[in-house]
Parts: structure tokens; sequence; C-alpha cells
């Protein structure tokens, strides 16, 4: 990689790092601006397990971490120079949109996020199809309502006797059952603990003990294997498991239980064929990892929930919601979406349906003080036409993930691909100027493109910018067209 190239997106991260730093940094101290580990000791989780993904998808492993700035920076002085002039904006950004590649509808809002301050609008209020974009409200809801150390549990229950037990998913998509995806909840890891604890309760009493404390000394004779039914229970989802568009690459069913997002090849993201019966599936695979590990499971795993006196036998757990959510924006990841605006749904008391995330997603973002408008959430991932969002309310999202009082909300602005370098953006702006200084979620469907995030305008100023376009006939052109724009910013 070119070294021009690395100091591009060092010097997005410092920007982003300072930025932040404004009005925080004389009460805590600086910021370790272009590294995450800073923020997440002040925000949110401490735990090291998960992280995030910020590299471009590969067939069979998780994207590599891109580079961050090192060092502590201090706070912008108060003499920093302003952000660009609107005249200077506009002469920039108008006759780009009004580009005709963009479709019949066009909005646009671009505001510095140290200051709040509106440098640029044009319809910032009008509700548009946002795509994908809409992840970023997704993001800020989840993180408001549960906070980024929280982690989604897959358990495991045995009925009273200890012959049945239930395997009970808790809406975690990135539980896997591959070895190659550290930091992820794992369903071998889980069979490991299942399979141990049942083991240990069929031990006799009295058996004498192995050097490490467990049942079964070579001198002793081996206790009979554990014979067990399995269940399976995704009951904590409730209506439609089939998004609207109904069958498609994009997105597994909704369930709460599945396994490496119910795909059908080794690919973890982007648009594969995937599995129509996720949590069966993912029953018959841990299933098998019970009989591999020496328990005998009697008969095809049954959907069926455990007994009201069901006892823990194991668990696992995802990473951190703050790695969730970075892993979703920056890989665009609909199964992540999805499971996320449920979160928000139960984390608030609502049924954890398309409807009740809905609900739940839209009473979140009105406790952060943003306009919601002509604003309509209908799913987590943006895959629904009837979503409806304005360039202002991405703009206003940004800028609250950035607030130093709100640093729940900072995985808003890390898990934003970087430009020329990172997930959705890694081919995007990746030769010019604006590479490693836009980080920004994509959005696109048919018709309709969208572009939402942080820039580092050449006065050291951090600008969030959000453009919507739709109603368009080139699906080619348009993001090349919301890259320029971008490109602008990041030149002014």
């Amino acid at each position: 990689m070119p070294l021009v190239r690395t100091w591009q997106v060092a010097a997005g991260s410092a920007a982003i790092g300072l930025t932040l730093a404004i009005g925080a940094v004389a009460a805590s101290g600086p910021w370790d601006s272009g590294q995450r580990k800073a923020e997440r000791d002040w925000a949110a989780s401490r735990s090291r397990m998960g992280g995030a993904d910020h590299g471009a998808p590969a067939p069979a492993a998780p994207p590599t971490a891109a580079p961050s700035a090192p060092g502590v920076l201090p706070a912008l002085p108060s003499t920093a120079p302003a952000g660009p002039a609107h005249r200077t904006l506009a002469a920039a950004l108008a006759p780009l949109l009004a580009d005709p590649a963009l479709g019949r509808s066009r909005s646009a809002s671009v505001v510095d996020v140290a200051t709040g301050k509106v440098l640029y609008a044009a319809d910032p209020a009008l509700p548009q199809t946002p795509a994908s974009t809409i992840k970023i409200a997704t993001a800020a809801a989840v993180l408001a309502a549960r906070g980024p150390e929280y982690r989604i549990e897959t358990r495991v229950l045995a009925d009273p006797g200890g012959r049945r037990i239930v395997l009970t998913g808790g809406g975690d998509p990135t539980l896997t059952a591959r070895t190659d995806r550290p930091g992820a909840a794992s369903l071998l890891a889980l069979a490991d603990d299942t399979a141990a604890a049942l083991k240990a309760r069929t031990a006799p009493t009295g058996a004498p003990r192995g050097a490490a404390g467990t049942p079964g000394a070579k001198s002793a004779a081996a206790p009979p294997a554990p014979a067990v039914t399995l269940a399976y229970d995704e009951s904590l989802y409730t209506g439609p498991v089939d998004h609207p568009i109904g069958t498609n690459g994009n997105l597994a069913p909704v369930t709460p239980l599945m396994a490496d997002e119910a795909r059908l090849d080794d690919s973890t993201s982007g648009d594969h064929e995937r599995s129509l019966t996720p949590a069966p599936d993912a029953a018959r695979t841990f299933a098998r990892l019970l009989s591999e590990r020496g328990i005998t499971v009697h008969g095809e795993p049954a959907a069926g929930r455990a007994a009201a006196d069901a006892a823990p036998l194991a668990r696992t757990l995802s990473a951190p919601l703050a790695a969730l959510v970075e892993r979703m924006l920056t890989h665009s990841d609909n199964d992540i979406a999805e499971a996320l605006a449920r979160q928000t749904a139960l984390a608030d008391g609502k049924p954890a349906s398309f409807t009740g995330a809905e609900q739940a997603v839209t009473a979140r973002l009105r406790t952060l003080g943003v306009d919601l408008r002509g604003a309509r959430l209908a799913d987590g991932s943006g895959l629904d036409r009837a979503d409806r969002i304005s360039a202002g309310l991405l703009t206003s999202l940004l800028v609250r993930a950035a607030d130093p009082a709100r640093p729940e909300l900072r995985p808003v602005l890390t898990g934003l691909p970087v430009a020329g370098f990172t997930g959705t953006l890694a081919g995007r702006n990746a030769d010019g100027a604006a590479a490693g200084l836009v980080r920004a979620k994509t959005g696109t469907l048919t018709g309709v493109s969208s572009l939402a995030g942080t820039v580092v305008a050449p006065s050291g100023r951090l600008l969030a910018f959000a453009f919507l376009a739709s109603d368009g006939t080139d699906r080619t052109a348009a993001p090349a067209v919301l890259d320029r724009l971008a490109a602008a910013l990041a030149g002014v």
C-alpha cells in the first residue's frame, strides 16, 4: 500500500480524535486519536473479546483491521480555523447535486461536528428512501438502548432430569460453527461446555477425580455416555421471519437462532445464498457437535421451549455490542442490522418483530433529540423501500455520536467504512485526496443511492455529511456522483 495512503487514513483518524476531544480533554485528559481503545475504555467495553472487522471481505476469513493513527493528540485550540463558508461549499456542491444521474429527488446536509453549525443544506428535511444509510439510525438506537458493552447470549437449558436440553436463541446472528471467527460466539465452545456439564451430571457420586478435578481418572471405569433429546427455541422473536423483500441473498430469515448468518458457503459478508431454515440447521449442527463430544442425541432436533424450571447448562456470548455495530456499518451487514433493531425492541419491552423494532428504534431516536418529522424506520437494514429518513436526521445522529457527553454512541463513527481502505468503501474514492479522509455509510437500492458520514476538511475540521438521491435510473453513475460530493468536501 503506498505510503501516502497510509498517511491519509491516519490523518482522517487523527482529525476525528481531535474533534471528539473538544470540550472533553480538559476534564478527562487527552484522547488516543485514531485508536478505538481509548474511546472504548471510556465509553464502553474494556473486554478485548470481539473487536471490529474493518477490512474487505474475504471468502473464508474475516477481514483484517484498518491502520490507525499512533500517538496522543491534544484538543483543537480555540483559534482553530472555522469550517468552510457556505458560499464556498455551495460553489463546490451545488453543481454536483444538479447532476441528472442522481435522479429526480436529492438532498444534502453538511454540519461542523464540533460546533453543530449547519454549513450547507439542500432540502435537508426531505424524507427519502435511505437504503443502508438507515443503519446509522439502527446503530444509534441500539447503543442508546443497550449500551456498547452489552453481549447477546445463546444458552443451553436442561429440563428437570436432564434428558431433554434446549438450545435457546438470544438473537446473535454472529454465532459461528467455524474455527476462524475469533471473538464471535462459538457453537463449538458451547458444545464443549454442554458436553462437559452433561458428563459431570452423569458421573457417579464419589468417582475418582482426574488431575484437572474432573470425573474420570484413567483407573476408573468410564460412566455411560449421556443421552439426551435436543430441542431448539426460536420464540424470542415474533411476527414474520421473512423480510418484505422475500427470499434474498442479502438477508437470511430473521430468527433469534442461526449459525454463520445461515450462509451456505464460506462467505462472511455480502449477497450469498442462505438457508431458509436457520434455526433447525443450527440445532442439527449443534447435535452433531455434541455427538462428536461423546453425547448421544436421540432423534432429530425439534422446536420447543425449555420447562419453566429448566436449569442452565452452558452459554456463549457475542462480542460486545460496540463490535457488532462496527461490523454492521463497515460491511453493511443486514443480518446484524435486523438483529440489533430487535435488541432495541427487547430492551424497551416491545415485541421483537419488524413492527416492535420500528416502534422501539423510533422512540429511542426521539430520546436523542433529533427531528423525526417524516421519518419511518420500517426495518433495521434499509432493504425496505417504505423506510424514510432525511439528510438532516442523519447528520444530526452523526453529530450526537461525536458528542463527548454521549460516549456510548462512539461506535457509530468508528464503524464507518474508510474510503479506499475498508468495507463497502474499499473500492470507492480510493485514488484521490479523499482516500482515508472520508468515512461513510453507503446505501444502494435500485433507483436509490445514499452516502452519509464524516470527512476531514483541509482546515482540519471534521464535517458530518449526508447525501440522498432517489428516482434515478443509473445504478453506477449515482454512487460515483456521491463519491465526488464527498471528495469535494475533503478539498474545500
